[in-house]
């Protein structure tokens, strides 16, 4: 694992679709993007596409990813500031791309999920959308030393959302505390938050 952290960069200005890429691997089995996406993983691919590429165009948006020693990304950060939302033609964009490459279902149930997970942010808190690692390189501490730097540079306070039971014990392992838990379909969405530095 040192041998290999040791040849890790951050870049704090990735593209957006490679972010996408690596997030749409690394979320193969994530519960809440299995269940609006069914599991494929076509369709899992063009939703991230289209989330991020939305993203991407809100002010003040961040990305990070871990970039290996021949600049491949192997790990992909998304981070949302306080208060900011896509304007109605970003909407209306995402909208259209994802009910085109995703299907009324995976759109219908992204709109399920939002209605759920959006508005919980503590006041002045940053909203981590996504955090993942590629699976060929998931458990050399790829995830961790992504992390760390997200919570090195984000001082105002992180607020974040999981379907996945197994994350909720890793978060509070990184100092976040359960706000709620929300049923969501066959889901249960659990917001957190943690305190700025």
């Amino acid at each position: 694992m040192a041998e290999a952290a040791g040849s890790w960069r951050i870049d704090t200005d990735p593209d957006p679709a490679a972010c996408a890429v690596v997030l749409a691997a690394a979320f193969a089995r994530e519960p809440a993007v299995s269940w609006i996406c069914d599991g494929s993983a076509p369709r899992r691919t063009h939703w991230f596409r289209a989330v991020l590429r939305a993203h991407a165009g809100l002010a003040g948006a961040r990305r990070s990813a871990l970039v290996d020693a021949e600049g491949r990304l192997i790990a992909a950060a998304v981070l949302t500031p306080p208060g900011a939302r896509p304007d109605l033609w970003a909407r209306a964009l995402w909208t259209a791309r994802t009910g085109l490459r995703c299907g009324p279902r995976a759109l219908g149930r992204t709109l399920r999920h939002l209605a759920v997970t959006d508005g919980g942010a503590p006041a002045g808190a940053w909203t981590l959308e996504f955090i993942g690692v590629r699976p060929e390189s998931a458990g050399r501490g790829a995830g961790r030393l992504l992390l760390d730097h997200v919570l090195a540079s984000t001082p105002s306070g992180l607020h974040l959302t999981t379907a996945d039971p197994a994350n909720v014990s890793l978060y509070r392992h990184f100092g976040f505390t359960v706000s709620r838990a929300t049923p969501l379909g066959p889901l249960s969405v659990t917001s957190m938050t943690r305190a700025g530095a």
